[in-house]
C-alpha cells in the first residue's frame, strides 16, 4: 500500500514538472512557455541578473517639470508585453483604492543584452512619464502590465511632486562613483543617506553608478543597493567612462533611465542636457562623450555656452564625471578644464560636481592656499567625491579647501533662495566638510565650515 501511494506521488510530481515546462495558452489566446532560467540556478546572482514578471529595476528619474510630471522606468521578462502605471492621490488610508486611479501606458520595448563572461539576458523594458500632476504633492502609484493579477504588479510607492516658484527650499544628494562591490559595501551609503535625510528632493549620481558598461550583475546589484529609494526619490545621472567602453554608451543605459532629451545631437542624447528645478538649472555634461569624439566635444561647448547664457535662475550647477581639476595622482583633464571654465567663470557658476578620481577634495580655483573662513566672491566651487569602496591616493593642491583619501561619502545640498549649504558626510553619519554659499544683492560670499577633524590619508590606515 505504502509502495502504491509512493508512485502516486511520484506520477503526480513528474506530471506537474513537465507541466511547468509546457507550453500553456492564456485566456488572451497568447502560447509560452515558462521561462524561469534553470540552467542558470548555479549562478549565485541569478535573481539579481533575470527579470520575471514580475517589475523590478523600478526608478523614478528627474524630469524639467517635477512639479507636474513624474518619469518611472522598470523590466520584466518578454512574457509581459506591456507596462502600465498606476496613480492616485495618496490618502491616510487604502481608500485611493476607491476613488479615481488613474491608469498610464508605458512604451514597452523588448530587449536583450549578453555582457562579457555572462549568459544572454532577455527582457522587456518599459518607460512611462505622468504629467497633469499637482505641485507639492504626495501620490501613490504602482507599475504592472495592467491586468487584475496581483504578482504582475510593483508595491505602491508614494512620491510627491516638486514645488513650484523660488521661495521652498529643496534638497539634494550628491554621490561620486558607486562603481565596484555595489551590493555589499554601496548599499549602506545610499541607504544611510536616505535614512540621515528622508526628506531629500532628489538624487544626482557622478557617473560610474557600475564597473562594467553593459553587466546585468552589476546593474542588478545597483537597483538592489537602492531599493526601494530609487522608486520614491528621482534620481539624475550623468555617465561616466564605466557607463562607455571603446567610445560606445551602455546599452542599458536608455532602456532603464528617462532623462531629459534637451541636448545638443542625438549621439549625446539622455547623457548632456540640462533640468530646471525651482531656482536652480543642474547640467549634465557627458565627459566620456567629451573625451572619446570631437564632434560630441564641439557639440557639448557650444550648447553649454548657449544654456548659461540664457539662464534665468538664481543658481546652476555642473554635473561631469571627469573633474575639471582632479585629485587624484597621476590625473589632470587639460582640454576639458580649458573648454569648460572660461565659461564656468563667464556665467558664475555656482558648482561643479564630479568623481571619478575615487578620492575627495572640494575648493575653489582661487583658493591660492588662502584658507579663509570667509571668501568674499570665492567664484565657483569644485567638489570630487566617492561613494563607492575604490580607492585611489591624492595630491594636495592648492586650489582644495578639504580633501581626504579612503573614505566612502555622500553630499547633502540644500537650496534656499539666498544660500546654498553643503554638507560631506561618510556612512556613519560623520560630517568630514561642510561650506556654505550667500548670494544676496549681487554678491556671493563663501563660508567655509570644514569640521575641526584630521584629513584622512590612506597611509594612516595602513599596516606600519
Amino acid at each position: 500500500m505504502k509502495r502504491q501511494k509512493y508512485f502516486i506521488v511520484l506520477v503526480i510530481m513528474v506530471v506537474f514538472s513537465v507541466a511547468a515546462q509546457a507550453q500553456h495558452t492564456h485566456a488572451n489566446g497568447v502560447e509560452h512557455t515558462h521561462t524561469h532560467y534553470p540552467e542558470f540556478d548555479s549562478i549565485i546572482a541569478h535573481k539579481l541578473i533575470f527579470p520575471s514578471s514580475t517589475p523590478d529595476r523600478i526608478i523614478a528619474n528627474l524630469t524639467n517639470d517635477a512639479a507636474h510630471t513624474l518619469a518611472v522606468n522598470w523590466r520584466t521578462d518578454q512574457q509581459v508585453p506591456k507596462g502600465v502605471v498606476e496613480i492616485a492621490l495618496a490618502t491616510d488610508g487604502p481608500e485611493f483604492l476607491l476613488r479615481d486611479v488613474k491608469q498610464v501606458n508605458a512604451t514597452s520595448q523588448k530587449f536583450e543584452n549578453q555582457n562579457r563572461n555572462e549568459p544572454l539576458v532577455k527582457a522587456t523594458y518599459h518607460s512611462a512619464v505622468v504629467d497633469g500632476l499637482l505641485p507639492n504633492t504626495t501620490y501613490v502609484y504602482r507599475v504592472g502590465n495592467g491586468e487584475q493579477n496581483e504578482g504582475y504588479w510593483s508595491e505602491w510607492f508614494q512620491y510627491k511632486t516638486a514645488n513650484v516658484g523660488n521661495e521652498t527650499s529643496f534638497s539634494f544628494i550628491y554621490f561620486g562613483d558607486a562603481q565596484n562591490h555595489v551590493k555589499s559595501l554601496w548599499s549602506r551609503v545610499i541607504r544611510n543617506s536616505y535614512r540621515q535625510f528622508p526628506q531629500v528632493d532628489f538624487m544626482l549620481h557622478a557617473g560610474d553608478l557600475i564597473n562594467d558598461r553593459d553587466a546585468n550583475l552589476e546593474w542588478g546589484e545597483w537597483f538592489y543597493a537602492g531599493s526601494f529609494i530609487h522608486a520614491t526619490v528621482p534620481s539624475l545621472m550623468t555617465p561616466g567612462n564605466h557607463e562607455y567602453r571603446d567610445g560606445v554608451l551602455s546599452s542599458l543605459w536608455r532602456p532603464q533611465f528617462t532623462l531629459p532629451e534637451n541636448g545638443p545631437i542625438e549621439a549625446l542624447k539622455e547623457t548632456c542636457f540640462a533640468v530646471d528645478y525651482q531656482d536652480m538649472k543642474v547640467i549634465s555634461i557627458d565627459s566620456e562623450g567629451f573625451d572619446e569624439s570631437m564632434e560630441a566635444r564641439e557639440a557639448q561647448i557650444k550648447w553649454l555656452d548657449s544654456v548659461l547664457q540664457s539662464n534665468t535662475k538664481k543658481w546652476t550647477a555642473i554635473t561631469t564625471h571627469y573633474p575639471i581639476y582632479s585629485t587624484a595622482k597621476g590625473r589632470d583633464n587639460i582640454e576639458l578644464r580649458e573648454a569648460l571654465k572660461p565659461l564656468i567663470d563667464k556665467y558664475g557658476v555656482d558648482l561643479v560636481l564630479q568623481g571619478h578620481d575615487h578620492t575627495y577634495a572640494r575648493g575653489y580655483a582661487e583658493n591660492e592656499g588662502r584658507g579663509l573662513t570667509v571668501v568674499e566672491d570665492a567664484g565657483t566651487i569644485y567638489a570630487v567625491s566617492v561613494s563607492g569602496p575604490k580607492m585611489y591616493e591624492s595630491k594636495d593642491q592648492e586650489w582644495m579647501v578639504r580633501r581626504g583619501e579612503y573614505t566612502q561619502l555622500f553630499q547633502i545640498i540644500t537650496v534656499t533662495k539666498d544660500t546654498i549649504n553643503y554638507g560631506a558626510y561618510t556612512p556613519i553619519g560623520t560630517l568630514y566638510d561642510a561650506f556654505e554659499i550667500i548670494k544676496k544683492d549681487g554678491k556671493k560670499t563663501l563660508i567655509n565650515k570644514v569640521p575641526d577633524s584630521p584629513i584622512r590619508l590612506k597611509k594612516d590606515f595602513e599596516k606600519k
